[in-house]
């Protein structure tokens, strides 16, 4: 069960792997009204667990961007790339009960022993890596090392959305068993999110619904580590006008085109107008947005995106 406040903690985790888009900044908006609105506090936590798309350049800018459009946040900064020991304990904990273990194979190999989930087109392994012999895994170890996968058990998470409503996933059908570590050494995003979560006392998790399907992922881990459950409240997606998503990589609406035509408060009308907050898009500040705020009035479906 989500755990209830009357003043959430709320938080931005983008991923500093490029300039932020529409969609980015769609999110990042909501998840700070959400918690402001509620007088509660937001605090920021760039993830840049990966080192080979993030860097120190795409984390300041982010946080100048923020600033720009009015979004502000509580404490310090926290960086993912600093909180390797954190992780290493949670998965060292994880592996003393039983709960992980090595996965050999290839990239090609993973997609070749997975089926598609449901119908968002995400893999599900089969877990023929757990059925290894002692044997067989000390052959494969002298020529490739292993990624560390957790083994989910037969089990149906729950939990009500604060927009979609109730969801349901049975793990080991799903969603199989999920990387924990990567091959490079590299812990990866579910491991990373779930114990920073609990480590800067998040209690509201606002994000796209492109990650809803990985929180029962996330609300296992808690329980596996001992944590509380966050509420989480997914959003519809900002889309192109082709119909695709909005991607860093194919600089779709990023802030820095955006900010060459609109001044912030535009550009936070236009979202806000998106969000069914206000009519009509005109210019508005965050703050003259927080009493306006409700979730009961935000859009399900995923828009097709305009400025104006």
């Amino acid at each position: 069960m989500a755990q209830v406040t009357t003043k959430p903690t709320g938080r931005f985790a983008p991923s500093p792997s490029g300039r932020m888009h529409m969609g980015n900044l769609w999110s990042c908006l909501l998840a700070w009204l959400s918690a402001r609105s509620a007088g509660g506090r937001m605090v920021l936590r760039l993830e840049d667990l990966d080192p080979d798309r993030c860097r120190r350049e795409y984390c300041d800018q982010v946080m100048r961007d923020l600033e720009w459009l009015g979004l502000d946040w509580d404490g310090e900064p926290v960086w993912q790339s600093r909180r390797t020991e954190a992780y290493a304990e949670a998965f060292r904990t994880l592996e003393e009960r039983g709960l992980l273990y090595p996965c050999y194979c290839t990239r090609a190999e993973r997609l070749a022993a997975s089926a598609p989930h449901r119908s968002d087109g995400l893999q599900v392994y089969d877990g023929r890596c757990a059925r290894l012999t002692a044997e067989e895994r000390e052959g494969l170890e002298k020529s490739r090392r292993p990624a560390w996968r957790a083994s989910v058990p037969e089990k149906s998470i729950s939990f009500c959305d604060l927009l979609y409503g109730n969801y349901s996933e049975d793990l080991k059908k799903d969603c199989g068993d999920f990387i924990v570590r990567r091959s490079d050494g590299v812990y990866a995003y579910q491991l990373a999110v779930v114990v920073d979560d609990a480590m800067m006392g998040v209690t509201q998790v606002v994000r796209g619904s492109d990650l809803l399907s990985s929180t029962p992922r996330q609300l296992w881990l808690q329980e596996a580590l001992g944590l509380s459950h966050p509420e989480y409240g997914h959003l519809p997606l900002l889309l192109s006008s082709e119909g695709r998503r909005l991607a860093k990589r194919d600089r779709d609406l990023e802030l820095g085109e955006l900010q060459r035509q609109y001044a912030a408060p535009e550009i936070v009308g236009a979202l806000a107008c998106a969000a069914h907050l206000i009519d009509r898009p005109e210019a508005i500040t965050p703050q003259e947005l927080l009493p306006l705020f409700s979730w009961a009035k935000l859009p399900r479906e995923d828009l097709v995106w305009h400025m104006w």
